[in-house]
């Protein structure tokens, strides 16, 4: 009798690692402040702070929003790439190679899953654009619970999916995906051309820190998870 594979899950993060959203990230930001009277905040500020759940992330990057502030910026916030997006303003580009690596990866049979501090109704509308909504099997967001690096968008991930944490890893770009794999007991993968350095990456746990998305296929079938 012929054993079947055990499923493994791949878990990727979303902006920076499959989607370049920092531009239009950086504009909403740049709003928020605006209508707050508060001095545009750096871009590498912002940029490091991706991935972060928003209000955290806000308060990361805007030295002067204590907390009352940080909630009003917050709202302006999602008013303001809320506009982007009608105005179709929003430019999200997929990274080269993300798309076809997906194809690859659904068509070995691995379970595909993201794990974003993007909220759901951004992440679903950014997903149909790609025409990428159906390639995921389950998606983690903002809107479900505690967000990086908290474990529970992927401790939730895998007892959705009953997969075992054995077999499943992380792809991210930031260290706070790093960390959350490490808390929840799975691998992570870095990707080195988002918006942390390699070298943090790897210092914060990665197997690996992969240079394009050919270099990640070859780095997850070595490990089991791509036929």
């Amino acid at each position: 009798m012929s054993v079947l594979p055990r499923p493994r899950l791949v878990l990727f993060d979303f902006d920076g690692t499959l989607v370049d959203s920092q531009h239009s990230i950086v504009q909403a930001f740049a709003a928020a402040c605006r209508d707050h009277a508060i001095d545009d905040v750096d871009p590498t500020a912002i940029r490091r702070s991706i991935g972060l759940p928003l209000a955290v992330a806000i308060a990361a990057s805007v030295p002067e929003a204590h907390r009352g502030r940080a909630d009003a910026l917050t709202e302006s916030y999602k008013l303001a790439h809320r506009a982007l997006a009608a105005a179709d303003t929003r430019h999200d580009p997929l990274f080269s190679g993300a798309a076809q690596a997906l194809d690859a990866l659904r068509a070995s049979g691995a379970v595909l899953g993201i794990a974003t501090g993007k909220g759901r109704r951004g992440l679903v509308n950014t997903l149909n654009k790609h025409g990428l909504f159906d390639h995921f099997t389950v998606l983690r967001t903002a809107d479900d619970g505690p967000g990086k690096p908290d474990p529970f968008m992927v401790l939730s991930a895998l007892d959705e999916t009953g997969i075992d944490a054995a077999d499943a890893v992380m792809i991210g770009d930031t260290v706070f995906d790093m960390a959350m794999a490490a808390s929840a007991g799975i691998s992570a993968i870095g990707v080195g051309w988002g918006y942390h350095p390699p070298e943090e990456l790897a210092k914060a746990g990665a197997l690996a820190v992969v240079d394009g998305f050919d270099a990640l296929l070859e780095t997850l079938k070595q490990r089991g998870f791509h036929a």
